[in-house]
């Protein structure tokens, strides 16, 4: 009789339970459903003009999703001038395979106050993502090869006979070299989170890490970096441990759902098949060759010279690429001017997180350097 009771308060307590779990499905089936139906509704893949006062798309200005054959690929850019006449700014993204053009939308850097801006999508990411396309293709030299071609291009298109060239973090890898082996195409280089020995860097990082989490008192995640540091594991947490600290993309980015995942998918300017192939190109972009350079090669013993203007723009809190070591490699480099800019409230991201001081740097001294000390 006992038995009976037993099995029926068993079973009670297990149909009790598995409505519970039923519910929580519904509900979360419900919540990725919306998600779903929002994220679809925020991809027309539309570029908006720019408009005057009247509404009217306003006289001189380009703002457009374009898709260019370059070296035998295709390639897609968002261009966005208020001016065409304006000079050029090529934007060299990270990642390796990262757009950053959604993070510019969420975190105006307002570039295209100053320049025509081409926010172009490298081989193998986003817009320019397709499935042919092997990490064993995206060698270094491929990508220094295709940074050129799309510069030349872009001389070409806008009847300007240089440009000026902007790479964030790992963009700056190749972009940096692609200057040093072209300099007549390019007016100036600005480096923002510029690479120089990443495993150091990184290594720089763990320690700042667990410097933090210790004085913090989260010895969970002091534990948990000291026993992972080396595997598989440890690149499973250190991003969401990094943006915890405050030292990762931004360094008011908490999350990297919120921080870099909803911007990316909410963007109106991609598809919905164009935002999903993003991640696909961050996924080819890990297995690049050019990652595997980014590991092994120090920039600081290889590029030791450039015939152009060049500046650093790093955040004091950029652990993500060490600033200190982006400074010392500045010490070190030869150019005919060469500015460094540190900028205290930021971490990784400097052009998105202090863009106003940004802005005023790039007005006053980059497009202010005298027109004859470039190549």
């Amino acid at each position: 009789m006992e038995q009976a009771k037993n099995q029926i308060h068993y079973r009670r307590k297990y149909t009790k339970g598995g409505r519970i779990m039923g519910i929580v499905g519904v509900l979360l089936g419900s919540v990725l459903g919306i998600l779903i139906i929002m994220f679809w509704m925020c991809s027309p893949g539309k570029v908006e003009p720019y408009r005057d006062a009247n509404g009217e798309i306003l006289e001189g200005s380009l703002a457009s999703k374009e898709f260019v054959t370059i070296n035998n690929t295709k390639m897609g850019m968002i261009i966005k001038s208020k001016d065409t006449t304006r000079p050029v700014l090529l934007f060299v993204h990270g990642g390796v395979g990262m757009p950053e053009y959604f993070f510019n939308e969420a975190h105006p850097s307002h570039l295209e106050e100053l320049f025509t801006v081409v926010w172009w999508d490298q081989r193998g990411a986003g817009l320019s993502y397709d499935s042919n396309i092997s990490a064993e293709e995206m060698t270094t030299e491929q990508m220094i090869a295709d940074i050129n071609e799309v510069s030349l291009y872009l001389c070409q298109r806008f009847n300007q006979q240089q440009i000026y060239l902007m790479a964030h973090s790992a963009g700056s890898f190749t972009a940096i070299q692609a200057v040093a082996k072209e300099p007549r195409l390019y007016k100036a280089y600005i480096g923002m989170g510029q690479m120089t020995n990443q495993t150091q860097s990184e290594k720089l990082a763990y320690e700042y890490m667990i410097q933090y989490y210790t004085k913090s008192g989260d010895i969970s995640k002091m534990q948990k970096l000291k026993a992972y540091y080396g595997t598989s594991k440890y690149s499973r947490i250190r991003d969401a441990y990094m943006h915890e600290a405050g030292i990762g993309t931004t360094r008011k980015m908490q999350s990297v759902i919120t921080g870099i995942v909803f911007p990316e998918m909410t963007v109106p300017d991609y598809t919905m098949t164009e935002k999903i192939n993003i991640w696909r190109g961050k996924l080819l972009g890990g297995r690049s060759k050019v990652q595997q350079d980014i590991w092994n090669i120090d920039l600081s013993k290889m590029i030791t010279k450039l015939e152009v203007p060049t500046y650093f723009f790093s955040g004091m809190y950029d652990y993500t690429v060490n600033y200190k070591m982006a400074q010392n490699y500045f010490n070190e480099i030869e150019a005919p001017i060469k500015r460094f800019y540190l900028y205290e409230n930021s971490a990784h991201s400097p052009i998105f997180e202090e863009s106003e001081k940004a802005l005023q740097v790039l007005e006053e001294d980059v497009l202010g350097a005298s027109d004859d000390l470039s190549i």
